[in-house]
Parts: structure tokens; sequence; C-alpha cells
């Protein structure tokens, strides 16, 4: 299959990338930079140039593909509401240059934007109103129009060697302030899932997950914060504390807004209908390791 990946340059696409090619796939793979271009072509894949704010160029190079995996996300937070209109227009872009062939479509989303204070599964719809909300559903909704749709929603903490999303983000105001935090009494749980697995789980998407279907990319329903804070204290020989949800805010920025959110996530349809097994190291073994923290 000839597979056209925005992203392809990320912490999670440029694992997505070689798992595509391991299991006999050709990629194109959507570059900004000279940089991200030599690495493409160094992984073996295709190089087009571009970026998200180019709908009509993005629906060219998904109209010649078998399938696309989006990937690509703008993470402007200042303005994430901006973010989540331009990839709307780049979903709504590509699923209109596959409709009707039955392509496969697969798009990206997260687990925080579904109920909060409960266990999630698949079946549940994103809370309305969220930066990601009209893109999930204008994905699953191509399903109506013969696109092979498919949304994978993922743990917001995506973790392995690279990554430099909301833990390292947390690791780095804690050796700034001297001290790590947790919200409360740190009992809320953050699901997580390792590149890696997550990797595996986009490509089995794109190669048979049925039209209009929501995923889960965690391989942990939970990890209690407050373990995740612990870890990095010990990591960094400083104090372990509580605050409140503003108090985070005020400290961590955009991460601070979801430290005390509470967001256990089931992948049990996810496992059972793709086949997907996530085998890598979880969060907390891979804090252990001790690469977070050089």
């Amino acid at each position: 299959m000839r597979v056209f990946v925005t992203g392809a340059t990320g912490f999670i696409g440029s694992a997505v990338v070689p798992e595509l090619i391991g299991a006999g796939h050709e990629v194109v793979g959507l570059a900004r930079s000279d940089e991200g271009a030599a690495r493409l072509k160094a992984a073996g894949a295709e190089v087009h140039r571009g970026t998200l704010d180019d709908p009509e160029d993005l629906a060219r190079v998904a109209g010649a593909a078998d399938g696309v995996i989006h990937l690509a996300f703008v993470h402007d937070f200042v303005d994430v509401r901006a973010a989540g209109d331009t990839d709307l227009r780049a979903i709504r872009a590509m699923g209109t240059a596959l409709a009707g062939s039955d392509r496969p479509l697969v798009v990206t989303s997260g687990t925080a934007i579904g109920p909060t204070g409960r266990l999630i599964t698949e079946a549940d719809a994103p809370a309305p109103g969220t930066h990601r909300t009209a893109s999930e559903e204008a994905a699953t909704a191509l399903a109506e129009d013969g696109v092979r749709s498919s949304v994978v929603r993922l743990a917001p903490t995506v973790h392995g060697r690279g990554d430099h999303g909301f833990v390292p983000r947390l690791i780095d105001v804690a050796r700034e302030k001297g001290v790590a935090a947790y919200v409360g009494d740190g009992a809320n749980r953050w699901p997580a899932v390792h590149r890696l697995d997550a990797a595996r789980l986009f490509r089995l998407a794109l190669e048979k997950a049925p039209a209009g279907q929501r995923l889960h990319a965690n391989a942990e329903e939970g990890v209690p914060f407050r373990e995740i804070a612990d870890v990095i204290g010990r990591h960094l020989d400083v104090p372990v504390i509580s605050l409140t949800g503003e108090e985070a805010e005020a400290r961590y920025g955009f991460v601070g807004r979801f430290t005390g959110v509470d967001n256990p996530t089931s992948s049990t349809l996810t496992r059972e209908l793709l086949g997907w097994q996530p085998v890598e190291t979880g969060l907390l073994a891979d804090l252990e390791e001790g690469h977070y923290f050089q």
C-alpha cells in the first residue's frame, strides 16, 4: 500500500514510518523542512514538501495514495482553536479526495477529549467543544462517504526516548522550581502508551480498522499522577508537594490544565478488533530507566 503520512517526522510519526516500511508499505511523508526531508529519506520514505496550511495540496497527495495516516497537528497552545480549525480543514480536504474509494484515512485524536472521571471506552463520543471534537466527528462521518476512516485517540502520555511532550515539561518545571507536584491527592489517572506500541496501532488501523471506528492507543488504563510525580521527585532529588488546580496551571502553563485531569481509558475493544497487543515498557518503568532525566 502506498501511504501518505502527515506528521511523519514527529515523535510518533518517526516511529510510524519504519513500522509501515517494515510491513511492506511504501511511505510518502509530509515534511516542512530540509532537516525533516533528510530524515525521511534516510528512513526509506519518499518526501513531499508541504504544510497543513495548504489543504488543496494535501488533497492532491492523498488522492494519489492508497491510504492516509494523519498525525500532524499545529501544537499552538496559545490558540488551540485555530489549530483545531487547521486540522479540520486538512481532514475534510483529504477525506473529499478519498470519497467513494473505500481507502483508509486514519486520523489522530486524544483520549483526553472524552468524558473525565470515569473509564471511557471507544464507544464514547468526544466531549462537545474541545479543539479536536469537530475533527473527530468529521473523520467518523467520512464513513458515510465511502472512506474507511478511523480515529486513533492517543493517551496524553505517549512516552519513549525522544519524548518532548507532557512528561518532559513536568520534569523541566520540577527541576526549575526545585519541587515535583501533583494536584489534590494525586489520585487522578493518566493513560499511557509507548510510541512503538502506538506506531503498531496506526499500522493496524490503516490495514484493517472498520469504517467510522474510534480506537484507543493506551497500553495502561490509568497511571496515578502522584506516582508520576514521585518518580520525578526521586530522580531529581526534590520534594514532592500537592497543588491546587489553579496553582498547577500557573506553574506548568498549558500542561497545568491537564495535571489534575482524571482520564482512565479502556482499549479493550481496540485490542479485540485489531489484535493489538502492547509489548513495550510501561510509563513508570520508562521513567525509572533514567533517560528522561539526562
